[in-house]
C-alpha cells in the first residue's frame, strides 16, 4: 500500500468511529428523555450503526 492509501484509511476508520460515537451519544440523550421509546430507539441505532459500518468497510476495501 502506499502512503495516501494508508491514510485515507485510517480517515475513513476515524469518521466512522466518530459517526458511530455520535449516534451512541444521541441515542442515550434520546433514551434519557423518553425512557417508554428505548426499544424503537436502540432499533434506529443500531440500523444506522451498522450502515455506517457497512460504508465504511466498503471504502477500506476500495483502498
Amino acid at each position: 500500500m502506499e502512503i495516501p492509501a494508508i491514510v485515507g484509511a485510517g480517515l475513513v476508520v476515524i469518521g466512522a468511529g466518530i459517526g458511530i460515537g455520535n449516534i451512541g451519544g444521541s441515542a442515550m440523550e434520546a433514551i434519557a428523555r423518553q425512557p417508554e421509546a428505548t426499544n424503537k430507539i436502540q432499533t434506529a441505532m443500531l440500523i444506522a450503526a451498522a450502515l455506517i459500518e457497512g460504508i465504511g468497510f466498503a471504502a477500506l476495501f476500495a483502498v
